[in-house]
């Protein structure tokens, strides 16, 4: 290994400091490069630079789990290989394989094990095949373990370093301004060795929080990064990591130990040799969501919540105001840093970072209209004891089945226009395999696991698929086909750079919603135009200042746009991608 240099030790300790300030943190930044770099690895003499070189206008991510696709007689990451391979191929070019562990319930986010494959989906060997073809994301659940597994196993029974691992608090504590996801009790009473004890569980009681004023705990998890890398994991996803410090007294999220833990860690990432990607996944309105970019100094890469909710919401009313005026007022991402764009996860579509953004009746609207599509809602407990509204479960695409008006015949079109503006957009685009498949709500799931969720994680027969993707009328070949011929024409454009110059251009018409993109060298504009309504609109190119003199071709359609005309057309839910002719790649 080699050692670190005097600077990088003094911004360690410098970090430590701030985290467990009673701790002899020279001591301790010793540990933590051990446990980082254990002997036989390498890293970097410097610091990689900041900026914009972790990603390009080719990057674009799958979402899905381990066993989204099953046949019984393979395993499921042969099966997810196999589709990456023949389907996705020049689609995307990376994959978040939600948690490929050994679990005990949350669809793997309980966690027993962080150090083996769950051996129903497959092993190491298939993690790392998928691995050395696409940018391979993992999930490092940092918050919680199941209370199944041996870490809790031991801390009942008070072996050591485990007997001090779990977050302990008194039913007398005040925490009525704890802040959570959840509306279940967030104290759990356990019979330990050494007596009776309560456990702090965010999220369930199979989901036992972790301490992290255990400087024991932090160096576990370093472990278990590397082994991650060592496997072919490029790309960082922390789990619920806003929870990670608790404070009796406190909301118990967003702490500034939490942000000093991500500022370490990405450090460390920003010294090995291998490229990684710190993404922090923090399901909160937008100021809380964007401060996890720190001073350049956090994550390189934080999701783009309100996204899902605006997108829905705009796609179902017809207008773009809201949308609008939300993407008006969003920084483009510092330097070194991007966000990451999407409509659908294995959660459900997040309201709370529609908290601001979107008045109450129109939520209240778009929350009907799911429910009328065959969706579901899922609540969270607020400090007064009330509950709010805190996610709405449902596929994406079965979301859009009707707008505020009704049902109609421009299902798929209004489909595709809502995954396009997420193409469009500054950051990188990420698609759910549910959005991609235009897969239905799954209602026997939910009924058969008793789980909200379960509505939108649906396992396909992967020869069923496959018979589907080759009916060209079915919609799932539908999409997909639509959905990786924009993608593929996508990856073409470095107007399309995450980092791209994004302007949000104000339309005469709400119900279009148009961006302005420039690549880094600005040798290539592009006029990103979504109708998101049902309505047949004109715009004047005159209002989105295309210069005369320049050939501009919409390249989704093909039609060339004269500078000159008086109008260009735009059917119900259509995009146009108008930009430079000679920027045009074949």
């Amino acid at each position: 290994m080699i050692s670190p240099p005097h600077s990088f030790d003094q911004k360690i300790k410098g970090l430590l400091d701030s985290i467990y300030p009673e701790l002899d943190t020279v001591m301790l930044a010793r540990q933590v490069v051990a446990a980082f770099w254990p002997e036989g690895t390498h890293q970097r003499k410097r610091s990689r630079t900041p900026g914009n070189n972790l990603w390009s206008e080719h990057d674009a991510l799958l979402i899905t789990y381990g066993n989204s696709l099953l046949d019984g007689k393979h395993k499921p990451l042969d099966l997810l290989y196999d589709f990456l391979r023949t389907r996705l191929k020049g689609v995307v070019n990376g994959v978040h394989i939600l948690p490929f562990f050994p679990f005990t319930s949350d669809d793997g986010f309980a966690v027993t094990d962080f150090r083996s494959v769950n051996p129903q989906l497959g092993d190491w060997a298939d993690i790392n095949r998928i691995g050395s073809e696409f940018h391979l994301m993992s999930d490092l659940v940092l918050n919680h373990v199941s209370s199944q597994g041996p870490w809790f196993n031991s801390y009942r029974q008070g072996i050591a370093p485990y007997d001090k691992f779990f977050f302990e608090a008194s039913p007398e504590d005040d925490l009525s301004d704890v802040v959570r996801p959840r509306t279940t009790p967030l104290l759990q009473e356990v019979e330990t060795v050494h007596g009776t004890r309560h456990v702090w569980c965010t999220f369930s009681h199979d989901q036992i929080d972790v301490d992290f004023r255990n400087p024991e705990v932090l160096l576990e998890f370093l472990r278990i990064i590397r082994l991650h890398l060592e496997n072919g994991v490029r790309i960082i996803r922390l789990d619920a990591v806003a929870f990670i410090w608790k404070e009796v007294g406190t909301p118990s999220i967003h702490l500034p130990q939490t942000h000093a833990i991500i500022r370490l860690l990405r450090l460390l990432c920003d010294f090995t040799v291998e490229p990684v990607v710190l993404l922090t996944e923090t399901n909160v309105p937008r100021t809380e969501n964007l401060s996890y970019f720190g001073n350049r100094n956090e994550a390189h890469a934080v999701y783009n919540f309100p996204l899902p909710p605006l997108i829905l919401h705009a796609m179902m009313s017809g207008t773009a105001r809201y949308l609008h005026r939300w993407a008006t007022a969003m920084p483009p991402a510092q330097l070194g840093c991007a966000y990451l764009n999407f409509t659908a996860s294995h959660d459900g579509i997040g309201m709370r970072p529609a908290e601001g953004v979107l008045p109450e009746d129109e939520k209240q609207r778009m929350i009907d209209t799911v429910v009328a599509n065959g969706g579901l809602v899922s609540m969270r407990a607020l400090p007064d004891g009330g509950q709010s509204p805190y996610e709405l479960n449902t596929t994406f695409y079965d979301a859009l089945a009707s707008t505020f008006e009704g049902a109609d015949d421009l299902h798929f079109e209004r489909f595709i226009c809502s995954q396009t503006i997420v193409m469009s957009m500054e950051g990188i685009p990420a698609f759910y395999i549910h959005s991609l498949l235009a897969t239905p709500n799954d209602h026997e799931q939910v009924e058969r696991r008793g789980m909200n969720r379960a509505i939108n994680r649906h396992r396909w027969d992967y020869p069923s698929l496959l018979g589907l993707l080759n009916a060209p009328n079915s919609p799932q070949a539908r999409v997909l086909n639509a959905m990786s011929d924009r993608l593929k024409l996508r990856a073409k454009q470095p107007g399309f750079h995450p980092n791209a110059t994004q302007f949000t251009l104000k339309l005469d018409d709400d119900r279009l919603f148009g961006l302005w993109r420039q690549s880094l060298d600005r040798d290539q504009s592009i006029f990103a135009l979504h109708n998101v309504s049902g309505e047949t609109v004109e715009i004047s190119p005159a209002s989105i200042n295309l210069i005369d003199g320049e050939d501009w071709v919409d390249i989704l359609s093909g039609d060339v746009i004269d500078p000159l005309s008086e109008h260009v057309t735009m059917s119900p839910y259509q995009c146009r991608w108008i930009t430079n002719r000679r920027q045009v790649s074949d």
